[in-house]
């Protein structure tokens, strides 16, 4: 499972770099104004509905009953299940799309009130939320090829899609001056990457000869309980998009560039969500559903712990560097262009108040596949639930003394509540079971946490007293420092640490239950 987790990861993080490269590039150009906070209205909005259809609610229904489905009816019969799903994913799709398009202006008045006060901002959003809304029909048949894939084990093409949507926006980016405004060319490239990611994964699943087809939509017994599954899912999603969704509302009336700040410091920490929480959730899920229907429990428990310690090694460093060194991090990625100094200092803020959530963040995927896995999307629900009204209620009073930083800490506080609940739940049901390897690695981590921050505060301090103050790319260099250093000292601790265990997980995962990903 581990060699998994790392496949998925690694292509993960070629995104995650491929995504830093276009978001200096939108630093740069867009800076962190007007025009950068249409774009980025423009572009939350279909991915806040993909979120709540598509990607979250999708593929925690789907994956297990396309794979029970298949190990106990056969290919056919899953193939026929997919087509169904399809059909009404699909019809669902579209008419999703055709309501956004005609109301787009009540949209935007409804997700970003306070940019009526502004009309230029308000119609930009408008024409911008245009050309990015049908990307959200393109991106929902990608989640359901995607599901199909990973349920197959073939995690590479789904994983390596969103690369496409980076590149794109570079390539409308470096081609700006054709457009009306730099928003319009980045908008344009998020459509244009919709197509793509659409063909790409298209193209492995009907390699895989299981491509959905058009058929008349049934509601069999296997669709019926897909349905069952998908509405408390989506309504867990929703319920997290809420809490996204309230970011936005509240930060339109805050002071041009507080959208933006929340963007840049949400995109460096979803580097470790992404590349480990979000990777080893979406190999651990298929791993314990079929552990669970073999009647494995103690190896669904046992695949579940070594998840969530591999995914510990992977983020202690992200988090201790987000703490230390934030506002080293915002310049030497995004301080150039039209990105500011202030706009590093207002984005670094915001990231050491998302830090504060990042342990549960990366971790959530892990502890809720728990119950997915068993067919109960309800539970995540319930915690969810509370999470999201205790976040949107510390939103509100926190919006007013410390602007999208409170947001930020809002949103850390209701991850921590969401975790917390998860593994509640869990226990009461004998559904999780920490063992004594689990909690010997978060003592060594922590110690490994303390050396890191030390070795980081080493380099930082280094380097600026060698080089003066005002000398050109003074900040890069110190980032760079700051890298090798915290490589060298972590990497050496983990290797003291973990080494044998880590390269006997990875060699075992190999000869696993699971045969290993195709790599195309």
């Amino acid at each position: 499972m581990i060699d998994r987790i790392l496949t998925v990861g690694g292509i993960t993080l070629v995104s995650r770099v491929t995504g830093f490269a276009r978001d200096i590039m939108l630093a740069a150009i867009l800076g962190a104004g007007p025009v950068a906070d249409a774009f980025f209205v423009a572009l939350r909005l279909p991915n806040h509905f993909r979120a709540i259809f598509a990607e979250g609610a999708f593929n925690s229904a789907f994956i297990p009953a396309y794979a029970r489905v298949r190990g106990s009816d056969g290919a056919a019969a899953a193939k026929l299940f997919s087509d169904r799903v399809f059909m009404l994913l699909l019809a669902s799709q579209v008419v999703l799309l055709a309501v956004a398009l005609l109301f787009t202006p009540s949209v935007i008045d409804l997700l970003a009130p306070g940019f009526g006060k502004d009309p230029a901002r308000f119609s930009l959003a408008v024409d911008l939320t245009r050309i990015t809304f049908p990307y959200l029909l393109l991106i929902s048949l990608v989640t359901l090829y995607s599901g199909i894939l990973n349920a197959l084990d073939r995690f590479v093409t789904a994983a390596a899609a969103p690369i496409l949507l980076n590149l794109s926006m570079m390539m409308t980016l470096v081609l700006a001056a054709f457009f009306p405004t730099a928003g319009h060319a980045a908008a344009w490239g998020v459509l244009i990457a919709g197509v793509l990611e659409f063909l790409l994964v298209a193209g492995d699943v009907a390699r895989q000869g299981v491509l959905p087809r058009f058929c008349w939509p049934k509601f069999d017994t296997d669709v019926k309980t897909f349905l069952k599954r998908f509405g408390p899912a989506t309504v867990g999603s929703a319920e997290t998009q809420i809490a996204l969704f309230a970011d936005t509302i509240i930060a339109s009336f805050l002071v041009a560039g507080s959208l933006s700040a929340l963007y840049y410091a949400d995109r460096l920490n979803q580097l470790p969500i992404g590349v480990i929480g979000i990777a080893a959730g979406t190999v651990l899920l298929p791993e314990m559903a079929r552990r669970i229907t073999a009647g494995d429990e103690s190896g669904a428990k046992h695949a579940q712990n070594r998840a969530v310690e591999f995914t510990l090694v992977l983020a202690v460093p992200c988090l201790v560097a987000f703490i230390m060194v934030p506002e080293l991090i915002m310049r030497g990625l995004f301080g150039r262009g039209a990105f500011t100094a202030a706009n590093a200092a207002a984005a670094a803020a915001t990231l050491t108040a998302y830090a504060i959530g990042l342990l549960p963040f990366v971790l959530m995927r892990s502890a809720t596949t728990t119950f997915l896995a068993r067919g109960d999307t309800i539970t995540p629900v319930k915690a969810l639930f509370v999470a999201v009204a205790v976040n949107v209620a510390l939103k509100i009073v926190l919006m007013g003394p410390y602007a999208q930083v409170g947001l930020a800490i809002a949103t850390s506080i209701g991850a921590w509540v969401n975790l917390l609940l998860l593994v509640w739940f869990a226990s009461r049901q004998n559904l999780i079971a920490i063992d004594a390897r689990l909690r010997q690695a978060v003592v060594k981590l922590a110690g490994a946490a303390v050396a890191l921050a030390a070795a980081i505060w080493a380099a930082e301090w280094t380097v600026f007293r060698i080089i003066p103050a005002g000398t050109a790319f003074r900040d890069e260099i110190a980032l760079v420092a700051v890298v090798l250093a915290s490589a060298v000292i972590y990497g050496g601790i983990i290797a003291a640490l973990f080494g044998r265990q880590l390269l006997a997980a990875v060699r075992r995962s190999g000869g696993g239950a699971a045969p290993p990903p195709s790599v195309e």
